[in-house]
């Protein structure tokens, strides 16, 4: 079974907040980080893997994105600081 994640990235200075889905969370982040996808992300250089979740299928990840895209800010923020409160950057972790 394939599983989906929703992640969520930021820049140095927490600004602005990305949320999308992935159903290969590792490759994704990497090529966010090295700019190979042009648009939103690399424009403001979001490069910084803050929180992630994993689901069991497409339709509950795709639900899951549309519902944290409707969060306000305060919201987004505080589910980041719960799950990592020091807001490090988790891709590191995944690939050690």
């Amino acid at each position: 079974m394939k599983n989906y994640y929703v992640y969520i990235l930021t820049n140095k200075k927490h600004d602005p907040l990305y949320i999308g889905i992935t159903s290969n969370l590792v490759i994704r982040i990497y090529e966010h980080k090295n700019n190979l996808l042009s648009g939103f992300t690399k424009r403001y250089s979001l490069q910084r893997l803050v929180y992630f979740e994993e689901t069991p299928n497409f339709l509950m990840a795709i639900t899951r994105e549309n519902q944290l895209r409707k969060w306000n800010r305060d919201g987004k923020i505080n589910l980041i600081e719960e799950f990592n409160p020091s807001w490090d950057d988790l891709y590191i972790g995944l690939t050690s």
